[in-house]
């Protein structure tokens, strides 16, 4: 082969341009002067706007008022709040819907694409043709004959739909000059003839697939051998049932049916169709439009034009099928949102809760050694000396002694049983709070619950320690930082208070006591001889004092049975609510957070299934 260089095509007939152009064209022959002339006329003949300059595509969205909008922004606030706690293949199909609308949105509204789906042998290609009016899509006997969508756009303007389609530019085509053409009714339709979905061909069937999510209708093409195909039925129609408004079902090639026997296979369809859950839009209610026809007679293909033309011209087919995804996510999404019962944490479990945490810091314990205190203050200061001193002296670190038992170190088994108390108070109220919520939403409870009591049992034992409950024992972690979270008491409970009463009982006591040393000296003096003897006012002097100090006592205990039951009911209710408190800050409120944003992406999947137009 010869090399062409820049000197070769610099030589030519004097005009400075190559060789055999004149006007800086080839001609080397008939082919090129055709050529040549085709392109002049096309030059001369009037620009033909071209699809990508045609008029401004708008939204092919409902109003903003309509529902569509506001369940697409509700959808996308439940997937944006669940992300966190549902994993991404639950949320999958609701992120698909969402991105395919918000691309359908941005592309034209004045067309309705509509894709001709069917298994192989239906007739789906001749079905195509005839509604184009031309043979634009290949039939024939060798299978499959379709490999690849072909389109057949009715005006300008589709480019992006068929974009999105992903159909090659040499397999976009204008229906043929006619009728068919121009039918006003089918201005803006976008007629898609797909592979066969029964193709041995794996790519076929995933062209098929792909299609048939990005569309805003579809025309299924049955034949009488194949109308009640499983494969048909369960991949397809069944899955597909919410979209019924958006879905023609077509019995073709009746011609090869004698007689009868056409509305017997029609109303064997139906009844197929019934059984998918596919509405069936008879009587004006809406649903699936099923009809027969022959695309190879013509018989019943007019009828179809008629209802596809109503269909274009209605223009609400993508905002139909955008409902009708929303509709299907919105149903995958249930068993994740919608709850058995009315899950939550009520009073009830909020008090049991309480409870719990009360018994296992021994709020009442506590309570009860507050009331003894009161009352061993009481009897110091009203009891008889003589009772005093014995306790003293019984007191003073005498093994066997009340004070000393009450010394005793906490068996470590108590302890451990206060830890078990506590976790299993925190177990109860995460089941009582996870009762009836979905799955994922539950285990969300129950982590906050057990997040946030990690370290629950250290910080109430810290507060049986402030308080001076009973058997309590500082363990690590404590105050020794100075740092702690827990509700503080202000240390060790301070010492009972003394009534005003008190002074005037002490003295009675002590008036007592001095009527018994009184009338003692007294009849020793008399028995020594000292005094003059006269035993009777000593000894009732004696005698008075002697009773009277027990009657002094009994007295003030009767008195300060009231007042010491109430100082231990608020020592503790005082603990109580320092450990509800504290259980409230670590559980209870990370659970209530939980359930509010179960709440809230509950309301939101309430306003996506709230318009739904399948009834789902």
């Amino acid at each position: 082969m010869t090399a062409v260089t820049d000197e070769d095509h610099g030589k030519g007939d004097g005009t400075g341009k190559p060789d055999g152009r004149a006007d800086g064209r080839w001609d080397d022959g008939l082919i090129a002067r055709r050529a040549a002339e085709a392109r002049e006329a096309e030059e001369a003949a009037p620009p033909t706007p071209a699809e990508d300059d045609a008029d401004p595509q708008v939204e092919a969205y409902a109003p903003a008022d309509g529902p569509l909008p506001t369940r697409l922004d509700a959808l996308r606030e439940l997937v944006g709040l669940s992300r966190a706690r549902l994993d991404r293949d639950t949320l999958a199909e609701a992120s698909r819907v969402l991105d395919e609308a918000a691309a359908r949105q941005r592309l034209s509204s004045r067309h309705t694409v509509i894709a001709v789906a069917g298994a192989t042998g239906s007739g789906k290609s001749t079905l195509f043709n005839a509604l184009a009016g031309a043979p634009i899509s290949d039939t024939g006997l060798r299978r499959p004959t379709t490999s690849q969508p072909i389109a057949c756009s009715w005006t300008d303007g589709a480019a992006g739909l068929l974009d999105r389609l992903a159909v090659p530019g040499r397999l976009r085509r204008r229906p043929h000059p006619g009728p068919a053409a121009f039918d006003e009714a089918l201005q803006g339709l976008v007629l898609v003839d797909l592979p066969d979905h029964d193709s041995a061909a794996t790519e076929h069937r995933d062209q098929v697939d792909r299609v048939l999510a990005l569309v805003d209708a579809v025309i299924w093409v049955v034949d009488p051998e194949k109308y009640a195909d499983a494969a048909l039925h369960e991949r397809y129609l069944r899955p597909l049932a919410g979209h019924a408004e958006v879905t023609f079902v077509v019995l073709n090639q009746t011609d090869r049916l004698p007689g009868e026997a056409a509305d017997l296979v029609l109303d064997d369809l139906r009844r197929l169709l019934d059984e998918d859950g596919i509405a069936l839009g008879e009587h004006g209610e809406p649903g699936a439009t099923v009809m027969s026809l022959s695309a190879l007679t013509g018989d019943g293909v007019p009828e179809l034009r008629e209802m596809i033309g109503r269909f274009v011209s209605d223009r609400t087919a993508a905002t139909r099928r955008l409902s009708a995804d929303v509709d299907a996510a919105a149903a995958r999404l249930r068993k994740v949102y919608v709850a058995e019962g009315r899950p939550g944490l009520g009073e009830r479990a909020r008090d049991e809760f309480t409870d719990r945490l009360a018994e296992a810091v021994g709020a009442a314990a506590a309570g009860q050694a507050a009331e003894r205190e009161w009352r061993r203050n009481a009897s110091r200061a009203c009891g008889t000396p003589w009772l005093r001193l014995w306790r003293w002296y019984e007191n003073r670190g005498l093994p066997g002694s009340l004070d000393r038992m009450g010394q005793a170190l906490t068996p470590p088994e108590e302890e451990l049983t206060a830890r078990q108390r506590v976790e299993q108070a925190v177990r109860i109220v995460a089941d009582d709070a996870a009762d009836g919520l979905p799955g994922p939403w539950a285990q969300a409870v129950r982590e906050a619950a057990f997040t946030g009591a990690q370290g629950l049992p250290e910080a109430l034992d810290e507060l049986a320690v402030k308080a001076g409950a009973p058997g309590a024992s500082k363990r690590g972690g404590g105050t020794e930082t100075g740092r702690s979270t827990v509700p503080q008491l202000g240390g060790r409970p301070p010492k009972p208070p003394r009534p005003k009463w008190w002074p005037a009982a002490v003295l009675a006591q002590a008036s007592m006591t001095l009527l018994q040393i009184f009338g003692g000296l007294w009849l020793v003096g008399q028995i020594i001889g000292v005094l003059e003897p006269g035993l009777v006012t000593p000894a009732l002097i004696m005698l008075a004092g002697v009773v009277g100090g027990p009657l002094v006592e009994w007295a003030c205990a009767a008195a300060i049975r009231g007042p010491a039951r109430r100082y231990g009911q608020d020592a503790e209710r005082r603990l109580r609510e320092a450990a509800a408190g504290c259980g409230r800050a670590r559980v209870l409120d990370p659970v209530a957070a939980e359930l509010v944003r179960y709440r809230e992406v509950r309301e939101r999947y309430v306003t996506v299934t709230e318009f739904s137009t399948t009834g789902r």
